[in-house]
């Protein structure tokens, strides 16, 4: 079946159905859950796969339990987000009889473009917006993990008819033509670069688009931090599916003074977590060739221009003469704007250190770039804290750790800008995938005669006018 008539025939069936019920909703996020529990194995299995190792019991908190938990919370609040809203209405309408309100309805049918780094978590929790809202949802998964793809599409008819959910995989020109259908809504999750390529081509359709992009997402070691704890995070953070997260820390910003024990802080955390690598079930390799070789050329890049690199290679393993590819820690220090890594996300387990003299140099470095996706600070001063804040903008903020604000389902999960255009996750991804429908019911009296509207006009019309001017 093509692309096209993929989309027809959901959109026929979506509008067979109106209105969608909870009932029938809260069935298909059920549905979504179990097809994701009953195969949690072979998931797992397929993911490893895909990435040459991918750590088993990563993939179950990330890819798994981090799909399921989504549905969950939406089956839990559906009935409260469905809700209408009751509104105002200007006076004296409302003492007339007249009645606002605001009815949440379903788009239609959900387009959604996966990456390939989380190739689980980012299909279910968009899948669980969409269908918490009402709507039908195609997919079209990563050509860079074929195994996960094919696993959706294997077991997806067991679950869910083609008219409610479908997958789809392939290349670029599957990509774009998937991105070129008229859908009622397209997210879109990936690089910035192709995020450009998908808004031109729901343009054409005046498809709504929301975008979770990137970027350099900066993490700031205030000057009363506690050291250990916040390397020991940021280390964490960086290194779990070998760095390659949207969200993962893309460089530390610390005190000029301090710069060493945190570097020091991130040897000795990444340590104790994985004491070898090559060999460690817990440690995630680089997803393929084409990105192993872009992070080794961005490292050389560096070191041509000057940049320190400390590698991380407690067991001292012979990473050049494996197989795989597995690739530890590395911290660059002295790095300059014209390195490769610092103008690009580095996506992998490359950790920039940048110095600073005063928050105020920390807030301009980040304030020199795009707006990131996340933005971390450490620290116990409530003053500086409030001023990174206040002075910094990106599309979301951990506070003492990093990345965790994603995982709060009751926070709007998106970037700004160059990281991305509109939220989901939780309310916001229901609000996101439903259509905010105003309805008003006019009062049952004449209000046009009273309020002076029917020609011919006076004095009436002259008192609404005179009314509606006041400030």
């Amino acid at each position: 079946m093509s692309l096209a008539a993929l989309l027809d025939r959901q959109r026929a069936a979506f509008m067979a159905e109106l209105p969608v019920s909870l009932a029938v909703r809260k069935d298909r996020l059920r549905r979504a859950a179990a097809m994701i529990r009953d195969h949690a194995d072979r998931f797992c299995d397929a993911l490893s796969e895909d990435f040459g190792h991918r750590s088993r019991d990563q993939s179950m908190l990330t890819d798994i339990a981090g799909s399921i938990g989504p549905i969950a919370h939406a089956l839990k609040h559906l009935d409260g987000w469905a809700k209408r809203e009751k509104r105002s209405v200007q006076f004296p309408l409302g003492l007339l009889g007249a009645r606002a309100w605001v009815e949440y309805q379903p788009k239609g049918v959900v387009g959604v473009i996966a990456p390939w780094n989380f190739p689980v978590n980012l299909v279910m929790g968009p899948v669980a917006g969409a269908f918490a809202a009402g709507n039908r949802v195609m997919v079209k998964t990563s050509e860079f993990t074929p195994a996960t793809a094919a696993l959706f599409e294997a077991v997806v008819g067991d679950y869910f008819p083609p008219e409610e959910l479908a997958f789809v995989s392939g290349g670029a020109e599957v990509g774009q033509a998937f991105a070129a259908l008229p859908f009622d809504h397209l997210l879109f999750t990936g690089a910035t670069g192709i995020g450009r390529h998908i808004l031109h081509a729901a343009a054409d359709n005046l498809t709504p688009v929301t975008l979770e992009l990137g970027g350099k997402s900066p993490a700031i070691v205030g000057r009363d931090a506690d050291i250990a704890q916040a390397s020991e995070r940021i280390a964490l953070g960086k290194m779990l599916n070998a760095g390659q997260i949207c969200l993962a820390p893309d460089y530390v910003l610390v005190p000029a003074a301090q710069e060493q024990a945190v570097v020091d802080g991130l040897t000795a955390a990444a340590s104790a977590m994985y004491p070898t690598l090559l060999a460690n079930p817990d440690y995630t390799a680089v997803i393929n060739d084409r990105h192993h070789r872009r992070l080794n050329d961005w490292l050389d890049d560096a070191r041509s221009k000057g940049a320190r690199i400390e590698v991380v290679n407690p067991a001292a393993e012979d990473f050049a003469g494996s197989n795989g590819r597995k690739m530890p820690l590395h911290i660059v220090r002295d790095v300059t704007d014209d390195m490769i890594l610092m103008q690009e996300e580095i996506f992998g387990p490359v950790l920039p250190v940048v110095r600073y003299d005063g928050i105020d140099q920390a807030i301009a470095r980040i304030n020199r770039g795009p707006r990131p996706l996340g933005l971390y600070h450490f620290g116990r001063d409530a003053g500086e804290r409030r001023r990174v804040l206040d002075r910094t903008i990106s599309g979301g903020v951990t506070l003492d750790d990093v990345v965790f604000h994603v995982s709060m389902e009751d926070l709007p999960f998106g970037g700004v800008g160059p990281s991305g255009m509109g939220s989901y996750h939780g309310v916001d991804g229901f609000r996101t995938f439903s259509h905010a429908k105003a309805v008003f019911r006019q009062a049952r009296l004449d209000v046009a005669k009273l309020a002076g509207l029917k020609p011919p006009y006076g004095k009436a019309l002259a008192a609404s006018v005179k009314r509606q001017m006041k400030v």
